[in-house]
């Protein structure tokens, strides 16, 4: 299926700025992408989309489960492209970098204490905050602090 016929299949209209907008999530070595980033990304490309309509499709794509927002520490919402199944983030606190792991020894052990505690999960987030191997073997300024 291509991406209009996609879009049309959830009810949006297949626009420039959606399509642009899916196809950057798509093609980008970036996988989390805040709307800055977006409309960056798009400005280097000489799209003309403005920031409040990057928002605005960023905000309907995550309603209609084509993005995943997430609210790391940085302060600002980044999206990745919802591809179905569970993987947890580290993030770097000096550059930003997020790196996507999965570890079924970790969610073995998170089912185990919420279940010796009465609980079920039926979701979770994981986001683990440090130093990436490149920024511990460089000095430069902190991302965040």
């Amino acid at each position: 299926m291509n991406k209009a016929s996609h879009l049309k299949g959830i009810g949006l209209k297949a626009t420039g700025p959606r399509l642009r907008i899916l196809d950057l999530f798509e093609t980008s070595n970036d996988r989390h992408l805040s709307a800055e980033d977006v409309y960056k990304k798009l400005l280097a490309e000489d799209a003309d989309i403005g920031l409040a309509t990057i928002y605005r499709v960023l905000t309907q794509f995550e309603q209609a489960g084509i993005l995943v927002r997430h609210h790391f520490e940085s302060g600002k919402a980044v999206y990745e492209l919802n591809e179905g199944g569970h993987h947890d983030h580290m993030v770097c606190y000096r550059c930003g970098k997020v790196t996507e792991f999965f570890d079924p020894q970790i969610e073995e052990l998170q089912n185990r204490i919420a279940a010796a505690h009465g609980f079920t999960i039926q979701e979770h987030s994981l986001y683990l905050y440090g130093e990436c191997s490149e920024c511990a073997s460089t000095e430069h300024k902190p991302y965040r602090r």
